[in-house]
C-alpha cells in the first residue's frame, strides 16, 4: 500500500493538480484522495482502475514500481503494446543508462516490454549524452567492423519511425532475428521495409518489414571492451591494405580490357 501512496500523490504533482482539483476529476472526494496518498486507507479496484485509465498506466505498474525513481512517466507504442520507459535518475537527477548483459539478451526479446525485467537490469552513468532515453547493448560477431566482438553500443530510443536516418547505425530488436546492430536504409515508404546493411561486406544487406522492428535504438556512443591490437592501429599497415587493393585494381582493369 505503500507504493501506491507515494505513486498516487507524485502522479498527481507531475500533473500540478491540487488535492481538490484532483478529486473533483476522479469523482471522489478531496479527504479521500488525502487517504490514499497518505496510505491510511488503501484505494478501492474502482478508483485503481479509474486512475488507470486516467494516467493511462497499467495498475500492476502503478501497485508494483516506484514512480518516483523517474523524470516521467511516458509511455511509448510500439506496434499495439504501450510500454513505460521513464527515464531513471539517480539521487542527483542523472540520467541512469540499463544494460542489457551478454548472457541476457537471448532474454530480452521476452523482457523488453516487462518494467521488473528492465529494471533488474544493471545501470551505468554517462553524463555527456543527449537528452532521451538509453540504453546499452553489447555487440556480437564481426559484422559491423571495426567494431569488436563484446563491444557496447549505447543508442537513444527512437519512437517515431519517421525520424529513421538513412545510413547511420542502429541497434533493432526484431521478431524474427531478435537484437541486432546494423547501418539502416529507410524504405517504409516505398515499400514498408528497413534495409539493413554490414559494414563488414562478407555480410548481404536484407530487407526486413517496419511491422516486425519491435524496438529501434539510434547510435549514440560506443565502448569498447577489448584493446586494438598495434597492427590495427599502424598507418603502414593501412598504406599496405591500399596498395594491395591497387595491385588488385590494376590486374582487374587488364582482364577487363
Amino acid at each position: 500500500m505503500k507504493m501506491i501512496a507515494k505513486n498516487i500523490k507524485y502522479l498527481r504533482e507531475l500533473k500540478g493538480l491540487t488535492q481538490e482539483t484532483f478529486a473533483d476529476n476522479m469523482n471522489v472526494t478531496r479527504s479521500r484522495i488525502g487517504s490514499y496518498e497518505e496510505g491510511r486507507s488503501a484505494p478501492t479496484i474502482e478508483f485503481l482502475i479509474h486512475l488507470s485509465d486516467y494516467f493511462k498506466i497499467p495498475i500492476d505498474i502503478l501497485l508494483r514500481n516506484d514512480l518516483t525513481k523517474a523524470q516521467d512517466t511516458s509511455f511509448i507504442e510500439v506496434g499495439n503494446k504501450r510500454v513505460l520507459f521513464p527515464i531513471m535518475v539517480d539521487e542527483n537527477n542523472e540520467n541512469l543508462i540499463e544494460v542489457v548483459p551478454v548472457k541476457a539478451t537471448a532474454g530480452y526479446l521476452a523482457g523488453y516490454d516487462d518494467p521488473e525485467y528492465i529494471e533488474q537490469l544493471q545501470k551505468i552513468k554517462l553524463p555527456f549524452l543527449p537528452t532521451g532515453k538509453h540504453r546499452a547493448f553489447p555487440i556480437k560477431g564481426d559484422s559491423m567492423l571495426p567494431m569488436k566482438d563484446g563491444s557496447y553500443v549505447v543508442g537513444r530510443f527512437i519512437e517515431d519511425r519517421n525520424d529513421i536516418i538513412s545510413g547511420k547505425t542502429y541497434v533493432l530488436l526484431t521478431l524474427n532475428d531478435g537484437m541486432v546492430y546494423k547501418r539502416v536504409y529507410n524504405q517504409i515508404e516505398t515499400n514498408g521495409t528497413l534495409r539493413l546493411v554490414s559494414d563488414n561486406t562478407l555480410y548481404e544487406p536484407y530487407e526486413i518489414p517496419i511491422d516486425e522492428v519491435l524496438e529501434l535504438w539510434e547510435f549514440t556512443c560506443s565502448i569498447n571492451t577489448q584493446e586494438y591490437d598495434e597492427r590495427e592501429l599502424k598507418i603502414s599497415s593501412i598504406i599496405s591494405m591500399f596498395n594491395s587493393l591497387g595491385v588488385e585494381l590494376k590486374a582487374l582493369e587488364r582482364i577487363m580490357k
